[in-house]
């Protein structure tokens, strides 16, 4: 026996379906363990020096910030997640790394500005890793 194995995951998609507020996610994506996701947050014209985040909880008012923009295009960093603006596009992605089953959660997309923030949730919901494995 002694062969080869070489393990491929599936790609994964998303599906943008913009909202009608001044910011905008997609309502629900799921990411596989141990992968990679990312989601894209549009938000509108006039918008673009403000911080955007990333916060965690299914509660508004008690959700917990994952990572928040400096104001600039500049991506920030915060332990597995990052977040990029892109002002041009109107958007910002968030990218997770190295995905756990216990990182399914309602996340947002918001802007901070002065006055009540706008956000809008995500359902992200994580299914354990199953990789194709084929055996040479």
């Amino acid at each position: 026996m002694g062969g080869k194995t070489t393990c491929l995951l599936p790609a994964l998609f998303l599906l943008i379906i913009p909202g009608s507020s001044a910011v905008s996610g997609p309502k629900a994506v799921r990411g596989v363990e141990r992968d990679s996701l990312t989601v894209r947050c549009r938000y509108n014209p006039g918008f673009e020096p403000y911080v955007k985040w990333w916060c965690r909880g299914a509660d508004w008012n008690s959700c917990r910030f994952v990572v928040k923009t400096n104001g600039s295009e500049m991506e920030v960093k915060q332990g597995h997640v990052s977040i990029k603006d892109n002002w041009k596009d109107h958007s910002f992605t968030v990218t997770m790394e190295k995905l756990r089953l216990d990182d399914s959660d309602t996340y947002w997309c918001g802007i901070e500005r002065i006055g009540a923030d706008l956000g809008d949730p995500v359902e992200v919901t994580i299914v354990p890793g199953k990789s194709m494995c084929v055996w040479t």
